[in-house]
């Protein structure tokens, strides 16, 4: 009785649309669970800009903490250390062959490093003290920033290339920590400590630092301290976190002509930015929903404001999994990893969430048989709009309408 009604659909429609309607390219996000390596948890910070290549940290079979470079081939591989135990990866060049972070060496102490497969893992030294640790990298991996200890034993944000670990200084503060640079590592951002005496407490500065104007004060959103995460492409746009007037820190995206704006939450009281896209109009991060304490991975984009990604991508999270930080975005804004829940392992993993189109004829639920479920699935979604519909958008065109219809019944019964 399907089939038959199937095939009726069909010649109506035939009759009222034209073949030029039909396409082979949809949109067909995905969401994939990178796993681990052999422990209990993963967490994802980097992104290569063709979504090849995730990096983060993951702990393995013996508990400990190690850093990690994942391709869809090769799955999850262990980067290892500097001769101690634990290391973690926080960002990777724009192809993937370059990844940054800290390791343990011999002595037990955290070294950031620079790593490529065929020079495996560069210790970069420090400012003259025992520790240091690398957060972001150029897109062509030639520049690496972070924060070192100085020989005083401060810690000092850091600007590396070519062997040279530049001191970024302070603004007159106690701490400085860079966390992320340009694509051509001309501009450099993060956070400062400062130091109160009369309160007895440090409070924290955004900061953008730039080749020929140096350190530069970002200021608040009315209150208390702000800490800068990432930064455009040309370095025009830098996202981050500071407090508002009441004193909850808020996501924030600034720039020169705007200042420091406030992206809004999910419903809760705070947010944070941690990763935009190469023009500054894609910013991701986490924010707290309803009730308080519960974080949700959230996009922010001008024209459709804060959106919880796991809304958005409801359909492809199934038994209750969790998108609960979005830490890094591609450059062209297709491709977003993070940290989340995933239901079918309980445990917190890594992920990555392509949000862009890949080529299907019809098979709308992905099991290789184009049949009665994906007509259906086609039907109940019919007249929805909208840029994240899903496989059901079957033509790629943001309305579910007859023409993904007929790609359904032109190819029912293939691979069945």
């Amino acid at each position: 009785m399907m089939k038959r009604t199937a095939q009726n659909r069909f010649k109506a429609l035939t009759s009222a649309c034209v073949l030029s309607t039909m396409a082979t390219v949809a949109w067909s996000q995905t969401l994939t669970w990178l796993g681990t390596l052999g422990g209990g948890r993963s967490e994802a910070y980097g992104v290569s800009a063709d979504g090849a290549v995730v990096v983060g940290w993951s702990y393995n079979a013996a508990g400990q903490g190690r850093a990690f470079r994942w391709t869809a081939s090769g799955g999850m591989q262990d980067l290892g250390t500097l001769g101690g135990l634990g290391s973690w990866a926080n960002g990777v060049s724009a192809d993937g062959s370059v990844v940054v972070g800290w390791a343990q060496n011999a002595a037990g102490r955290q070294r950031a490093f620079r790593w490529t497969a065929s020079g495996g893992m560069q210790d970069l030294g420090t400012l003259g003290g025992d520790i240091s640790v690398a957060w972001g990298v150029s897109a062509n991996g030639s520049v690496v920033v972070g924060w070192a200890q100085s020989a005083a034993g401060r810690e000092r944000a850091f600007r590396w290339q070519n062997g040279v670990m530049q001191n970024l200084g302070t603004l007159g503060g106690d701490i400085s920590m860079a966390w992320g640079v340009s694509a051509n590592g001309s501009v450099v951002v993060g956070g400062i400590f400062y130091y109160d005496p009369f309160l007895d407490y440090y409070y924290a500065r955004a900061f953008r630092w730039t080749v020929d104007g140096g350190m530069q004060d970002l200021g608040t959103l009315g209150r208390g301290g702000s800490w800068a995460n990432g930064v455009s492409a040309d370095g025009s746009v830098v996202v981050g976190w500071a407090n508002n007037a009441a004193g909850f820190y808020r996501a924030f995206r600034w720039t020169a002509s705007g200042g420091m704006q406030d992206l809004g939450t999910l419903g809760g009281g705070r947010s944070g930015a941690y990763g935009v896209s190469a023009d500054g109009s894609v910013v991701v991060g986490a924010a707290e929903t309803p009730p308080w304490g519960f974080y949700h991975a959230f996009r922010w984009t001008a024209s459709g404001g804060m959106e919880d990604l796991n809304l958005t991508y409801a359909s492809l999270l199934t038994n209750g999994s969790v998108l609960i930080e979005a830490r890094a975005i591609s450059p062209d804004g297709r491709y977003i990893v993070g940290i989340g829940r995933n239901a079918a392992t309980n445990r917190t993993e890594a992920f990555l969430l392509d949000t862009r189109c890949t080529a299907h004829n019809g098979d709308v639920n992905n099991d290789g048989c184009i049949d009665d479920a994906d007509l259906l699935a086609v039907l109940f979604a019919f007249g929805n709009t909208g840029r994240n519909l899903g496989r059901v958008d079957v033509n790629c065109d943001g309305v579910v309408d007859d023409a993904d219809l007929l790609q359904v019944l032109f190819n029912f019964g293939n691979g069945c």
